[in-house]
């Protein structure tokens, strides 16, 4: 798992949104975070700095310190939404996706509330023990896309 920067953030790898909307998760991501535990994933928007999601599964969010996204949304934490319909919780946008062999599938809506196009190429970034970054713009990115190294793209 390379890092882009001396001491900086681990990164998964690039995952670009295919013309279908649909992203392959990077197996290292999946793999830590332990994916395959569950067959649905939350996104949440990115920072302003990054842009892009957060992505997590309920195994790890609902006993974390964010829990309060769940239990203050249950039709969110119960699937009950319809998949990719994004909700606003204290300045965030959230939403839940099936995820398939580390495949998913993100709506037309959340391509437009979260500035996201076809094509964008979003680094896999390791953000903490409860989310990872799938990041658009910012530093970390430009330092990556200079990056002599291999990334893989998935």
């Amino acid at each position: 798992m390379p890092q882009v920067t001396k001491e900086g953030k681990y990164i998964f790898g690039w995952s670009v949104i295919k013309e279908d909307y649909t992203l392959n998760i990077p197996s290292m991501a999946m793999e830590e975070y332990e994916m395959v535990k569950e067959d649905k994933v939350f996104i949440f928007s990115g920072s302003k700095s990054t842009g892009g999601f957060c992505v997590t599964r309920k195994g790890l969010l609902k006993n974390s310190k964010l829990r309060g996204i769940l239990y203050d949304n249950p039709r969110l934490m119960n699937y009950e939404l319809k998949e990719g319909e994004l909700i606003k919780y204290k300045g965030r946008s959230y939403a839940y996706l099936n995820i398939n062999d580390g495949e998913i599938k993100i709506s037309k809506d959340m391509i437009d509330k979260l500035d996201l196009k076809s094509g964008d190429k979003l680094l896999s970034i390791r953000s903490s023990d409860i989310a990872f970054t799938m990041g658009l713009k910012g530093q970390l990115i430009e330092r990556a896309k200079n990056y002599e190294g291999y990334i893989e793209v998935y």
